[in-house]
C-alpha cells in the first residue's frame, strides 16, 4: 500500500477543486449541483475548465480534488489533460483525489485514471446491503461496491470508502455488521455520514426522516468506538483515518488555508476573497462568476467553523472565547493541550452548542 504524503503547513497548502456536474441517476438525498442522464459535450466543457485553469493564481499546488456529480464519469482524457495544465504549479507530492461510483468505474478505468495522475480515489460505496441500497436510490448492489473498492485498492492503495448510516428502520446491530464488513477491507480512510434529508431533494419532498436523534446519537458514539479499534480514529465529524491517512485536499478546508473552485457550483477561498460560480452550466461556460470581499472577521468565523469539526488538529485556543472554552472543558465537549482545543465525541454530538459557545465575543451564559 502507497503511503500518504505529510501535510505541508497551512500557510503553503493550496488546493483545487474541479467540478463534474454529470450523474447517470440523481439520488433522493442528494442536494448537490448534479444533473442526471444529461447530453455531455466533452470538448466544450474542457474549453471552460481550461479557460479556468488558466486564471488560477500562480501558487504552489498541494492537492487538487475532482468532486461532483460523478467525475469518474469523465474521460481519462479529460482528467490528464487538466492535470498537465496544473503540472508546472503542482508540489511533487500533491494529493490528487478523484470521486467516484462503483457503477460509474471498473478496472480499467481505475488503471486509466492512475495513468493520467490520479493518486486518491473515493469511492460511493454508502451501504453494503442491497436493500437499504435499493432505498437510497443507488444503481450498484453490495457485491459491486465490494469488487471495486478492492480494485481501487489494488490499483490506488490510497483509497476512501464513503458510506451513509443513520437510515430510517436502521438498527445498531445492522449498522455495526455493515460497518465491520467495510473495515475487512482494510481501507485507510473511511467516511461515514449520519443521512440527512435537505428541503427540496425527492426524499424530502416525499417527508422521509432519518433515524431519531437518540438512535442517531448512539450510532455516533457506537461508531466512534469501533474505528479507534481499528486504528482509524475519528480525525473530523465524519472521517476517519489511519494515522496519515487524512484526506490533505479536505483538510485545506479545514485548516483555513487557500483553495479555488474551478466548475459549475465550485467556490474558492483566496485570502479574503471569495469565488462562486452559477450552478447552471450555460451560465458557467458564458464565464459567469461572483467575487465576493470578506471581511477579517468574516473569514476568522469560516475558519472557527470549519476548524472545531477537526478531533486530532484541534483549533487554536487563543481565537476563541476564554469563558466559553472554559463551560465546554467542564460540559466534556473540548479538551486543552498546548493552548489548542479539541472537539470530544461528546462536543461533536452538540457542535452547534459548541461553537456558539466558543465563538469570540459571545456573551457569558
Amino acid at each position: 500500500m502507497s503511503s500518504q504524503p505529510s501535510d505541508p503547513p497551512v500557510s503553503e497548502m493550496f488546493g483545487v477543486y474541479i467540478h463534474w456536474p454529470y450523474c447517470l441517476s440523481k439520488c433522493p438525498y442528494c442536494d448537490f449541483a448534479s444533473t442526471a442522464g444529461a447530453r455531455v459535450d466533452e470538448g466544450i466543457l474542457a474549453k471552460r475548465y481550461v479557460q479556468e485553469l488558466a486564471e488560477l493564481p500562480r501558487r504552489r499546488i498541494t492537492s487538487v480534488f475532482f468532486g461532483g456529480g460523478t467525475p469518474s464519469l469523465m474521460s481519462a482524457g479529460l482528467v490528464g489533460a487538466l492535470l498537465e495544465r496544473l503540472a508546472p504549479d503542482c508540489a511533487p507530492d500533491v494529493e490528487i483525489t478523484m470521486e467516484a461510483n462503483p457503477d460509474a468505474i471498473g478496472l480499467p478505468k481505475m488503471r486509466a485514471l492512475r495513468d493520467a495522475g490520479v493518486n486518491r480515489l473515493s469511492l460511493g460505496v454508502q451501504a453494503l446491503d442491497d436493500a437499504a441500497l435499493k432505498r437510497l436510490g443507488r444503481r450498484h448492489s453490495a457485491a459491486t461496491a465490494m469488487r471495486q473498492a478492492e480494485n481501487a485498492l489494488r490499483t490506488f492503495g490510497r483509497v476512501n470508502l464513503d458510506l451513509i448510516y443513520a437510515r430510517p428502520g436502521q438498527t445498531p446491530a445492522e449498522w455495526e455488521a455493515e460497518l465491520k464488513r467495510a473495515l475487512a477491507l482494510e481501507a485507510p480512510h473511511y467516511a461515514l455520514y449520519q443521512l440527512t434529508i435537505e428541503e427540496g431533494t425527492p426524499f424530502g419532498r416525499r417527508g422521509v426522516r432519518p433515524a431519531p436523534d437518540e438512535v442517531a446519537r448512539d450510532l455516533y458514539l457506537m461508531t466512534d468506538e469501533i474505528m479507534a479499534g481499528a486504528g482509524l480514529p475519528a480525525y473530523e465529524v465524519s472521517n476517519y483515518a489511519a494515522p496519515g491517512g487524512a484526506c490533505r485536499h479536505n483538510m485545506t478546508y479545514w485548516l483555513g488555508a487557500d483553495y479555488a473552485g474551478v466548475g459549475p457550483a465550485a467556490c474558492g477561498r483566496l485570502g479574503l476573497l471569495a469565488t462562486q460560480n452559477p450552478a447552471g452550466v450555460s451560465d458557467w461556460l458564458a464565464g459567469v462568476s461572483e467575487k465576493t470581499p470578506l471581511m477579517p472577521a468574516e473569514r476568522d468565523m469560516e475558519k472557527i467553523l470549519m476548524g472545531l469539526r477537526l478531533r486530532r488538529a484541534g483549533y487554536p485556543a487563543a481565537g476563541l472565547n476564554p469563558a466559553g472554552v472554559d463551560r465546554a472543558v467542564r460540559n466534556r465537549w473540548l479538551t486543552l493541550h498546548r493552548h489548542r482545543a479539541y472537539p470530544t465525541a461528546e462536543g461533536i454530538l452538540m457542535l452547534n452548542r459548541l461553537i456558539l459557545e466558543v465563538l469570540p465575543d459571545s456573551p457569558a451564559r
